[in-house]
């Protein structure tokens, strides 16, 4: 079996706890003793194994007698160590000045609400909460927030993603996100033949760079080459050939949300 690779964030907290344990002169089990966990739990914080909660680092600090320092290294750090290992798209949708996206089977993860992004997620709290910090983004005041366009299948809109009242709130979403600006556009009937390279997002930095993140079975790929970052942009033109107006993708909204979801 071959060891998943860790987090380097995980293992910076880790690092730093191991240092304060050894300073203090105690062993893994004196520590989770002295903060109500097991030893063994200790080691897999200090290998970076596992990602320990807040209040475990506010313990931590307090069994150290420490001004919050692992509480602040665990907020600095957490952010990033909420997504899989292999997840860095972040950080460049966090630096982009646009943002385009075609979504097949599920709304955009910038806009989903949390209990939308929480039925998704199996009820993985973390995960919520570090998608609904990534959309910080759209309400930033320095930098503008990106120019975010989306082309989205009529399928999602009836994907009962955590039953009625949740899609209920999520449609609503929708609609307040278009009223604040971002450009969302459904794709009637059934999936175009260009839709079926799946989900993926295009960002345009400020230098004017583009670069892509595409949603595979498996995972994830964040791509910087020019020749696939073309083929995605040709995709997402194409198959904005078949979107509704944004009038109409509103009207059509309003629609699914009377009939289909209240």
């Amino acid at each position: 079996m071959v060891d998943r690779p860790r987090s380097k964030n995980l293992q910076v907290f880790g690092d730093q706890v191991r240092a304060f344990r050894l300073n203090a002169g105690w062993s893994q089990d004196q520590l989770g003793n002295k903060i109500h966990v097991s030893g063994t739990y200790i080691g897999k914080v200090e290998r970076g194994e596992v990602r320990c909660q807040r209040k475990l680092a506010q313990a931590l600090d307090a069994a150290f007698e420490l001004p919050n320092a692992l509480t602040q290294l665990w907020d600095n750090l957490n952010l990033a160590s909420a997504f899989p290992d292999w997840f860095d798209w972040y950080r460049v949708e966090s630096g982009a000045r646009k943002l385009r996206t075609y979504q097949c089977l599920v709304v955009y993860g910038l806009l989903q609400t949390e209990d939308y992004a929480r039925a998704l997620l199996g009820g993985d709290e973390e995960a919520v909460s570090a998608r609904m910090e990534r959309q910080k983004i759209l309400t930033r005041e320095d930098p503008p927030p990106p120019q975010v366009e989306v082309l989205l299948t009529e399928g999602v809109l009836y994907n009962p993603v955590g039953g009625k009242e949740v899609m209920r709130g999520q449609l609503e979403r929708l609609l307040a996100a278009m009223a604040d600006g971002v450009r969302i556009r459904v794709v009637p009937g059934m999936t175009p033949p260009e839709g079926s390279v799946g989900a993926f997002v295009i960002a345009q930095m400020p230098n004017r760079s583009e670069l892509a993140y595409v949603e595979t079975a498996l995972r994830g790929l964040s791509l910087s080459e020019a020749e696939d970052v073309d083929t995605l942009i040709t995709a997402y033109d194409a198959i904005g050939a078949h979107a509704l107006p944004v009038s109409m993708t509103r009207d059509l909204v309003v629609k699914v949300l009377e009939e289909r979801w209240t």
